[in-house]
Parts: C-alpha cells; sequence; structure tokens
C-alpha cells in the first residue's frame, strides 16, 4: 500500500519531462559509449595496451554517465539523484552475494551437460586483455552504465508519470530491445531476447527498487557480466575466440543454448532471473507490511 506522499511523488512529472528523460536516457548511453570508444581508440594508436586502456574506459563510461546523470537530475530537473534510486555508493550484502550466485549457480548447471573444455593459445598480454574487458568494460562500465540509465533514470521518470508497474515494464522491454537492435537474429532468437532481456530488466529494477539504489542492480548486472562473458569462461554451443577457455556444449537445444544470443538468454538463465526477482518482491512486500504496522 502506498502512502499518500509516494503516490504523489510517482506521479509528480509532466509527459513533456517524461518523454524527454526516455530520450536523454538512450542518448546518454550513446555519447558516453562514443566518447569511451574514441578515448580507448587514441590510446591504443599511442601503443598503450589493450588491458590499460580497458581499465581506462571502463572507468571513463561509468563517470561520464553518472556525471551526465547527475547535472540532468539537480540543474535541469531539480531533483535529488535519492529520487531516482541514486545515492551515494553503498552495496548491501545481501544483493552483493546475490551478484555471485546467480551466476555461478547458472554456470554451474551447464557445467553439468555434456561438453568440453577447449583452450585458446593465448599469450600472457592478450589474456590479460581479455580478463580487463571483461572486468572494467563489460563488468564495472555496462553494470554502472545501463544501470543508471535504465533503472535509475528511465525507470523512476516513468514510474512519476505512469506508476510502478509502467516503470518497471516499460524500460525493461527497452532494454531488451536494445539487445537485438543491429543484430541477424532469427525471429525465434529474437522473441527469446526479449523474454529473457525483459526478465533480466524487471529483475534489475525489483532490486532497484528494493533497497532504493541503483548500486544493488549495478553489482548484479555487472558481476553478471564478468562471469558470463567477461572472458575468462565462456560457455556456449562453439569456442568462442574472445575467451581464455571455453566449455562447448553437445546439446544444440535452442531453450538450453539460448540460441544465437547465447545461454544468457536461455531457459536455465530466465528461471534464475525469475527467482531473484521473486525474492526481491518478497523483501519489497516485507518492508511495505513493517511500514504498515508502524504507521
Amino acid at each position: 500500500m502506498k502512502t499518500g506522499n509516494e503516490m504523489k511523488t510517482e506521479s509528480e512529472m509532466k509527459t513533456g519531462k517524461m518523454i524527454l528523460t526516455i530520450i536523454v536516457s538512450v542518448g546518454f548511453l550513446l555519447l558516453a559509449s562514443v566518447a569511451q570508444e574514441l578515448v580507448m581508440m587514441l590510446l591504443s594508436t599511442a601503443g598503450i595496451p589493450a588491458w590499460l586502456y580497458h581499465i581506462v574506459g571502463g572507468f571513463l563510461y561509468a563517470a561520464l554517465a553518472y556525471l551526465l546523470v547527475r547535472l540532468y537530475c539537480t540543474k535541469y530537473l531539480g531533483k535529488k539523484m535519492l529520487d531516482f534510486c541514486i545515492p551515494k555508493c553503498r552495496i548491501q550484502i545481501k544483493w552483493a552475494v546475490t551478484a555471485v550466485l546467480l551466476p555461478v549457480l547458472v554456470s554451474a548447471v551447464y557445467l553439468l551437460f555434456p561438453g568440453n573444455y577447449e583452450s585458446n593459445p593465448l599469450d600472457a598480454g592478450v589474456k590479460a586483455a581479455f580478463v580487463t574487458r571483461g572486468i572494467f568494460l563489460a563488468g564495472l562500465g555496462a553494470g554502472v552504465v545501463e544501470e543508471l540509465l535504465f533503472r535509475g533514470l528511465l525507470m523512476n521518470a516513468v514510474i512519476k508519470k505512469w506508476g510502478r508497474l509502467a516503470g518497471i515494464l516499460a524500460p525493461s522491454v527497452l532494454f531488451a530491445l536494445l539487445h537485438i537492435i543491429g543484430m541477424n537474429f532469427s525471429l525465434l532468437s529474437c522473441v527469446q531476447v526479449m523474454v529473457a532481456g525483459t526478465m533480466v530488466g524487471v529483475m534489475l529494477s525489483l532490486i532497484a527498487l528494493e533497497g532504493r539504489s541503483v548500486w544493488n542492480s549495478a553489482i548484479v548486472h555487472g558481476v553478471w557480466n564478468m562471469i558470463i562473458i567477461g572472458g575468462g569462461l565462456t560457455i556456449g554451443t562453439e569456442i568462442n575466440e574472445y575467451s581464455v577457455c571455453s566449455y562447448v556444449l553437445e546439446t544444440r537445444a535452442f531453450l538450453l543454448t539460448g540460441g544465437e544470443f547465447g545461454i544468457e538468454s536461455s531457459v536455465v538463465a530466465i528461471i534464475g532471473y525469475i527467482a531473484v526477482s521473486l525474492a526481491a518482491v518478497w523483501m519489497i512486500r516485507r518492508e511495505q507490511g513493517k511500514k504498515v504496522r508502524t504507521s
């Protein structure tokens, strides 16, 4: 049950500003991405090793997105960052633990399936580049930036106009859609990615709302990326040339392999997303129950 103040907060954004915020969120994502790529290209041209410019690129990506979001929220919208689930950086232990358990358990399920380990013959420099790309670009960079924009700016703008359900679903569908734009996937793969991507978005939205902090969803998002697509051990139907080691599955069952997108859109991963989502819903309802009993 929402209090009067909560209902007022969720309906205080005008339609024009809400639409602009959606556009701005996508624009900030593109701007930060382009800036990151340009800086890394310049560093590469200057002879800086890949592992080092991956670290620089990851921090730059996250810092630039945070600065853009902060300026937009405080200067244009005239609101506090906390109004968009962006408090000071602090992560709850339960979500830090979840961040590790979710990808580890999903990976463990697949390692029980028949398959073969395949190592790429790489020198130390290339291995370092793969690992730092996974940690700082896919993990830190993408995890922080996408949470600031989708679960911070965008989700809360929609909530303030249309309520919590729309605020959770609309950015989640957009989040999924961005993962198939420009990809030459089959129709079946597109459907599976949309379902999985939307469920990921819902899960991360609920995590952010549970603690009113995108840093909780960012740690879950970032660690997932580090472990599943980070370039250490990749699980799929073929050898990943951008990974230190691959576990090549023998099965070709579409729902299990995730199709062209990979195991992130598989039924195993989706079950994981749903389980964490249900846990977050339970925590939210429990906290709401406490507030009702004490009011």
